[in-house]
């Protein structure tokens, strides 16, 4: 689980979206940004969570999110990721566990008895000056953006 704590200065990193294209966090100074981390391109409930996002897009970027997703898979998987589920957002490559160490989101997880190392799906809500606001350690795949907005709502009073 994150050690990260709300309130606290978003990581910078840097890397390569899904069209091999360099990013950086800095990239988005000034924007309010969900980054979303995600175990696997292309699995159920990633697919799901992706998917939701993709749904609510518009609601999102008309309240002024910039959406950025986040898993240790490698560009051409997460191109075709993006054109099978028509994607609107970036989907930021780390297979190094660059990003994902930095968030600190790779840790054990147990599924059917058995343990293993694994990252754990977390959202972090930063903003436009690189505050991280909300955590979320467990997001509900088919309400994550309701969860998104209903907590910014709160952070923005």
């Amino acid at each position: 689980m994150t050690t990260l704590k709300e309130g606290n200065k978003a990581p910078a990193f840097k890397s390569k979206d899904q069209n091999g294209n360099p990013i950086s966090l800095a990239d988005f100074k000034g924007k309010k940004v969900v980054l979303y981390f995600y175990p696997e391109d292309d699995t159920p409930t990633c697919t799901v969570q992706a998917c939701n996002l993709r749904d609510n897009f518009a609601l999102l970027k008309k309240q002024g999110f910039t959406v950025l997703g986040v898993s240790p898979d490698e560009e051409k998987k997460h191109k075709k990721f993006e054109t099978k589920y028509n994607l609107p957002f970036t989907l930021i490559t780390d297979p190094e566990h660059k990003i994902i160490d930095a968030y600190s989101v790779w840790g054990e997880k147990q599924m059917y008895g058995r343990t293993y190392m694994g990252l754990h799906r977390t959202t972090f809500l930063i903003d436009e000056k690189g505050i991280v606001k909300k955590i979320f350690l467990k997001p509900k795949s088919k309400q994550h953006t309701e969860e998104i907005l209903n907590a910014w709502q709160l952070i923005d009073k």
